[in-house]
């Protein structure tokens, strides 16, 4: 039985499910060799999701007779994709070429013009792993890929969430700590933040806690952390919650490779439900990498010109990084503080495009408390209506629900220096 179903006897009450998070591929090689070319379009397209993002892909012309001619004399991928045009009746004599050129462990996708499930039949027996039937989208391509290569019988990982601000100051750390709270108590389920400020982080500060190692220990151990040792990393700030802290010191710097946090990421995935990952207001390889690979994407930003600029700009671009998967959310911080001009709830998120989760008033007395003490707001204030924010962003991110209506417009034009050009 999977962590995200435990059992019976060890739920407690309020325990729900939640979404778990998309499988990414792990790191093959792929060789298409199509005959048409709006099909070596369709499989190309297929690298930007971001399951694909370990994959190595390139396309040939030629379809089946061009795979024979190449691995006469060069070595088979891992998986082989195929496009043929011939009818039923000659598709698997030509397969049987191919494979007395292919490795035994080559695993091999048809694309066909024919809707035949006779020849479905015939082609899975022969033991070719999948037919797809033109014209398809990417999404179905991917999809089959994922089949294949992923661990039979695996379990669900856990879904990754990050928050990141559009703006130094905006409080993404903050909102991403007592969303993290409020999974972990309202849904019952495990959930680990991961500090990614390994400078300047505050999630030990937030949940008064002073850990001997983290993050950085994982990092520093490159290739020889396992998931025992990252289990020997984190710390328990409460029930079903654990932190993997930053170190918080200056005596070295933190210049990471664009993957450098990947293998980490999905060794949390296999044993938390919910893994938040506290991204810092930076811009740099790794960041980008992260914000294109997982599951859902929180931008905190307080509702003034700056912000909007900068959260328009991430917007864009992380709609750009996963053209497949659905935009970033939107929650407005510090909503409400005196005498600032403001802009309006929904015209900031028509502005950049984003459904708008939640605003959460500013209150210097309440995070103020919160922030000294080293608690959640929930734990300084449980009546507190701002739980509710917090709350509905947790079910939101987790699968669980969407808030209605956030986020929609009510006719507001967007500022002229934000309009797309023609």
């Amino acid at each position: 039985m999977s962590f995200l179903t435990p059992e019976p006897r060890k739920i407690e009450e309020g325990a729900a499910e939640i979404a778990s998070g998309a499988r990414l591929i792990p790191r093959i090689t792929i060789q298409a060799f199509c005959e048409n070319s709006q099909t070596a379009q369709l499989v190309e397209s297929a690298i930007h999701d971001r399951r694909m993002s370990k994959v190595a892909l390139t396309t040939h012309n030629g379809g089946l007779d061009g795979a024979v001619e190449t691995y006469k004399s060069n070595p088979t991928p891992n998986l082989v994709i195929i496009e043929t045009t011939l009818q039923p009746a000659e598709i698997s004599r030509e397969l049987e070429r191919l494979a007395e050129v292919c490795d035994a462990s080559t695993r091999l996708v048809v694309l066909g013009h024919v809707n035949d499930v006779m020849l479905y039949r015939e082609l899975i027996r022969s033991g070719v792993s999948e037919y797809i039937v033109l014209p398809a989208t990417s999404q179905t391509i991917v999809g089959a890929i994922t089949e294949l290569f992923a661990s039979d019988g695996a379990a669900p990982i856990g879904r990754t969430v990050g928050f990141v601000s559009a703006k130094g100051g905006a409080g993404g750390s903050t909102i991403a700590h007592n969303v993290a709270w409020m999974v972990s108590q309202t849904l019952r389920q495990d959930s680990l933040i991961v500090d990614m400020d390994l400078a300047f982080g505050t999630a030990g500060l937030n949940f008064n806690q002073d850990p001997p190692h983290g993050l950085a220990d994982a990092l520093l151990a490159n290739q020889k952390v396992d998931q025992t040792m990252l289990d020997r990393l984190m710390s328990k700030a409460a029930n079903h919650i654990n932190l993997l802290t930053a170190p918080v010191t200056l005596d070295q710097t933190y210049d990471f490779e664009e993957r450098e946090f990947e293998g980490i990421i999905e060794m949390c995935q296999s044993s938390m439900p919910v893994v938040v990952l506290d991204i810092p207001h930076s811009w740099s390889a790794w960041v980008r990498h992260t914000l294109a690979t997982i599951d859902e994407v929180v931008i905190v930003a307080e509702p003034d010109l700056a912000n909007l600029r900068n959260a328009k700009n991430l917007s864009d671009t992380i709609k750009a990084l996963r053209p497949t998967e659905s935009a970033p959310s939107l929650v407005l911080n510090k909503v409400g503080l005196p005498r600032r001009p403001e802009i309006s709830a929904s015209e900031f998120a028509d502005s950049i495009e984003c459904q708008l989760l939640g605003q959460v008033p500013f209150d210097a007395a309440l995070f103020g408390t919160a922030a000294n003490n080293g608690q959640m707001i929930a734990e300084v204030s449980a009546n507190n209506k701002i739980n509710e924010v917090f709350r509905a962003v947790g079910l939101h991110v987790t699968g669980r629900q969407a808030p209605g209506g956030a986020g929609k417009s009510s006719g507001l034009k967007m500022p002229s220096f934000l309009k797309k050009r023609a």
